[in-house]
């Protein structure tokens, strides 16, 4: 792992609970923003906006960092990515990993849209699992990270790791497994890769969803995930782990913006196209009718 160690800026979204990072090389001023988020509004006339992603960019503007990278973990079901917005405002690449063509092929089935390509072609750069790059000066490096979807991935930049959905903070413990194309097996073996860097490696998560009143946090480390983690600590082998992730993620709820927010998000945050009225148009999959049509 790269000796160098990032400046990481943390960004939390109340409404979904999602942190969005920009992670910088002192050095040179250059940055990737991961996982940004567009904003939502279910009023009468529903909208996206970009009050997130704009703080975002004004961080960006006040310390004068330049944008390398837009980096997306996965097809968030949770929020909106704003990839394409951040990528309009600064003429940064945005990035995935090559196993989005996968999640992208069961989202499109799901919502009937056999136009949409389904090849990756909406970001400008997808990585292949163990690709190196670099931000600034600093290396980083793709590790596939399958489990809460098949498109998962971790970013590791130096002394970082942004894991995203995979482990949240110790007294939280792991993300869900039960969407499809994901794998409570499979996120047991992403947690088993991630835990095996060294003790002193930064995670980064990418939601919190506080508990007991507590502030938002966001920041562990490998030591601190092995030793609290209440999930780990409670299932110690693979079996153990499967039955308590599904016997959990039988009594979740469907995400509140899933449906919404995936349709834009397997489109590397691009908006559907207007229709013939001018206006834009998110479907809404219905599981079964309780009338005739």
């Amino acid at each position: 792992m790269d000796e160098l160690a990032p400046s990481v800026k943390g960004f939390y979204d109340a409404d979904t609970g999602s942190i969005q990072y920009i992670v910088s090389d002192p050095a040179t001023s250059l940055c990737a923003i991961i996982d940004p988020v567009l904003d939502f509004s279910e009023t009468r006339n529903p909208h996206l906006f970009t009050r997130s992603a704009d703080a975002i960019l004004a961080y960006v503007a006040a310390n004068k960092l330049i944008v390398q990278w837009v980096l997306d973990t996965h097809l968030h079901a949770d929020h909106f990515s704003a990839s394409q917005y951040i990528k309009n405002a600064t003429g940064a690449k945005t990035a995935t990993s090559t196993y989005v063509v996968e999640a992208q092929k069961i989202w499109s089935e799901i919502y009937n849209l056999p136009d949409i390509p389904t090849d990756g072609s909406q970001w400008d750069h997808l990585f292949a699992e163990n690709e190196s790059f670099k931000i600034g000066e600093i290396g980083g490096t793709l590790m596939y990270s399958p489990g809460h979807t098949p498109a998962s991935v971790t970013y590791l930049i130096g002394d970082a790791a942004f894991i995203h959905d995979t482990l949240f903070m110790p007294d939280l413990g792991t993300a869900r497994a039960d969407f499809p194309g994901g794998s409570a097996k499979q996120l047991w073996q992403t947690i088993q890769n991630i835990i095996a860097l060294p003790d002193e490696t930064r995670l980064f998560t990418g939601h919190d969803y506080p508990p007991n009143g507590r502030e938002p946090l966001w920041e562990s480390t490998v030591g601190a995930q092995k030793a609290n983690n209440i999930h780990l600590l409670a299932a110690k082998t693979e079996q153990e782990f499967i039955q308590l992730r599904e016997t959990r993620d039988r009594t979740l709820a469907t995400p509140r913006l899933m449906f919404r927010a995936l349709q834009i998000n397997i489109r590397g945050g691009k908006l559907p196209a207007p229709e013939s009225n001018g206006r834009r148009y998110l479907k809404i999959p219905l599981s079964h009718c309780i009338f005739p049509s």
